[in-house]
């Protein structure tokens, strides 16, 4: 909510009296995770899980996407992803017996749309919100007397990217997007970037056919110790979803 509210105070006030185009998106993705954890006493848990597995221990998903264009050439982007896994996973040196992931991704950027030749191309920045759930239960024979470790972990990153949309003809446009960030204010590093194409069915439909990959590299406390938390993933898979025009 505050995020919102941040983007409405800052947004240009010559927009508000023109007219807006709306966009509503929701899509699947077939995601793959791959890297790894630590928390606390807990190094190396590996997280890598290929689409087929991520099916498997599948427990609960929701990714939609919006856009709000106004007529000035300036816009909104919100995105939010939402998985809920457990599977039975391995540490690096053995000992974990089961663990849980939910990974929640929030992207708000506000764009500026330059129009070009055979395209548009968007200027935007923003912040991408990871929400993470990670719970693992430990071999007592690795760490006497230790049952299970659990936490719950959320950061803010400042992002900054472009995104090139190019007609191809009348139904097919390339689509190509990249972003950077984390800059040491939260994490070290995150980045994503995506390539695909969108086919126009309608005035009113469109669908959003891409390959996207999200990574991250986050770490707080001191290593071996209480408190401490690492997260360095990439998230990936190919997408599809559904642009409904309202």
């Amino acid at each position: 909510m505050r995020i919102l509210l941040l983007f409405l105070f800052v947004f240009p006030v010559h927009a508000q009296a023109s007219e807006w185009n709306y966009e509503i998106e929701p899509y699947l993705m077939a995601t793959s995770i791959d890297g790894d954890a630590s928390m606390g006493r807990v190094t190396g848990i590996d997280l890598s899980v290929d689409m087929k597995r991520i099916m498997e221990s599948l427990d609960m998903a929701a990714m939609v996407h919006f856009e709000a264009l106004n007529d000035s050439g300036w816009g909104v982007i919100l995105d939010y992803g939402f998985m809920d896994l457990s599977d039975d996973v391995s540490g690096a040196r053995g000992g974990v017996v089961d663990a849980s992931l939910r990974q929640g991704v929030f992207e708000g950027m506000l764009f500026k749309r330059q129009a070009l030749t055979n395209g548009t191309l968007d200027y935007f920045g923003g912040v991408r919100w990871w929400d993470n759930d990670i719970e693992v239960e430990i071999d007592p024979a690795v760490l006497p007397g230790a049952i299970g470790t659990k936490i719950k972990e959320d950061w803010v990153d400042l992002v900054v990217g472009l995104r090139w949309r190019h007609q191809l003809n009348e139904n097919w446009q390339l689509n190509i997007s990249g972003d950077i960030g984390g800059f040491g204010i939260d994490a070290d590093l995150t980045s994503s970037v995506s390539l695909g194409a969108i086919f126009n069915i309608n005035d009113r439909f469109s669908l959003d056919m891409r390959y996207k990959g999200t990574l991250v590299d986050y770490e707080t406390g001191t290593r071996g110790r209480v408190g401490y938390f690492e997260y360095d993933t990439i998230t990936h898979g190919p997408m599809l979803g559904l642009v409904i025009k309202l």
